[in-house]
């Protein structure tokens, strides 16, 4: 596919969320289309489930999940220890602490990939590093921490070890569907989050 249809196919939706993002008039782009394409094409802005499930279980104190969605859906479930910075407020100064810092490791979930993706994508344009996305998210999340296939016996010792860890992690994280759990988790609205030090400005000149 062409540089310029890959383009239209990533930029053209995330278009369409800024139309309902308030207007930035304030914050300049670091990012040019291009570059902010290569980073796109590159895939390195995904984590698996796998490896949020690892840092969930161990209570990584450097791990700090976002959900994307709408308030209305993350009242009714959320992963553990998650903040709800729905996407139309992604540019709202009120979070910029939370989204442009260097302690925590932010991982944006969203239902699927898209919205938290798009939410990846403009802060990325800002220049705002730490940020990740969840791949597949919830729903990648249920099929393969909480309800993951069994493998057969024949299958590889990778794929059985990752088969039990998904099982153990599922269990811990509390069973089987999420459907079925409305709240696993008290909502965290504001995380402890050091505030980036603002640089003094050079005094005197013309």
């Amino acid at each position: 596919m062409k540089p310029r249809l890959i383009l239209a196919y990533v930029l053209i939706p995330l278009g369409l969320i800024i139309a309902a993002v308030p207007e930035n008039t304030t914050k300049p782009y670091k990012l040019t289309a291009d570059e902010l394409l290569e980073e796109v094409k590159s895939g390195t802005q995904f984590i698996s489930p796998d490896e949020v499930a690892a840092m969930v279980i161990s209570k990584d104190p450097s791990l700090q999940l976002i959900d994307v969605r709408s308030a209305a859906e993350f009242e009714k479930f959320s992963l553990p220890n998650t903040i709800n910075i729905p996407l139309v407020d992604i540019l709202n100064p009120e979070w910029e602490d939370y989204i442009h810092q260097d302690v925590k490791l932010n991982v944006f979930y969203s239902n699927s990939s898209n919205n938290a993706n798009q939410a990846w994508m403009i802060t990325r344009q800002l220049g705002y590093e730490n940020n990740y996305v969840l791949q597949g998210g919830l729903n990648f999340w249920v099929k393969t921490i909480m309800n993951p296939k069994e493998p057969s016996e024949l299958s590889p010792n990778e794929e059985i070890a990752k088969y039990n860890f998904r099982k153990g992690a599922g269990m811990a994280l509390g069973g089987a569907d999420v459907s079925t759990q409305p709240g696993a988790s008290a909502p965290v609205k504001k995380p402890v989050i050091t505030k980036r030090k603002k640089k003094k400005k050079v005094q005197g000149g013309c």
